[in-house]
């Protein structure tokens, strides 16, 4: 069996030291093949300016303040983290999720879809959806505002994704009964670890809506956290389950795929 689960917090704005705290509180005593926290959970998430947020923003190679605790966590845990950040690259920001393991960073992922007023602090993502191993798992990374488009969990799908790990600061209320459909459609695993909370800044205001969650390959919801309030919980699973794209007897998810009619 292979145990996956969630952390879900409320990161702290400007304080990286703060929520790398907040992490090694929640996930005192948790052992776990994969664990997910929240997006941009380094840094919070409303700022003003790229230049606002890049103090609070590292480089993706582990050697930042977040990440390298991310590693000595993932020791302790005994598996994967795979956390969002916000990732100070050369050439701008990307609003990232990297996977971390007891070595160091497997993986990172730039957010492809940017929400709302995102595109005025990161640079569209441009890794693409790939996929890693963990203890015979295979694993694919989306952020947050990714799940609305079908292509997104699509892809790592069929790249051969079991579990998708979905870093979110959801705002919205919809993704949390949506994903049903997104697992059920391709047959695999999802962790969505939303944060929780109120963010203000200026003129903006926005809540969080907490109740991060597991759910199955047959639209099975194995755990939720509350809307408000810490949280980590750990469920066992069979990523082989995900293997399984039949839908009857006589159709199969992929197999009965039609690409030529639907560009």
């Amino acid at each position: 069996m292979f145990k996956i689960g969630f952390a879900q917090f409320s990161p702290a704005r400007c304080d990286v030291a703060a929520n790398v705290a907040a992490v090694e509180r929640l996930l005192q005593g948790v052992e776990a093949d994969l664990l997910v926290l929240p997006e941009l959970a380094n840094s919070g998430y409303l700022y003003a300016s790229p230049e606002t947020l890049v103090p609070f923003s590292e480089p993706g190679d582990g050697s930042g303040p977040f990440l390298s605790v991310l590693r000595r966590l993932a020791d302790r845990t005994g598996g994967v983290i795979a956390a969002g950040f916000s990732e100070r690259a050369p050439e701008g920001l990307y609003n990232s999720a990297a996977a971390v393991g007891a070595a160091g960073v497997i993986q990172v992922y730039r957010k492809t879809h940017l929400f709302a007023g995102e595109n005025l602090l990161f640079l569209p993502g441009n890794t693409g959806f790939r996929i890693f191993q963990h203890a015979g798992a295979r694993i694919g990374m989306m952020v947050c505002f990714d799940w609305f488009f079908p292509e997104s969990a699509r892809t790592l799908a069929l790249r051969g994704a079991q579990i998708i790990a979905h870093p979110s600061n959801l705002v919205l209320p919809y993704c949390q009964t949506a994903m049903f459909a997104r697992c059920l459609e391709n047959r695999v695993f999802a962790v969505t670890a939303n944060r929780y909370g109120t963010e203000e800044l200026t003129d903006q205001r926005l809540t969080f809506t907490g109740a991060s969650q597991v759910m199955t390959p047959r639209g099975e919801r194995l755990s939720q956290a509350p809307i408000e309030g810490d949280c980590a919980a750990v469920v066992e699973i069979d990523p082989a389950a995900a293997d399984d794209k039949r839908v009857t007897a006589a159709n199969d998810l992929f197999a009965d795929r039609r690409p030529e009619m639907y560009a």
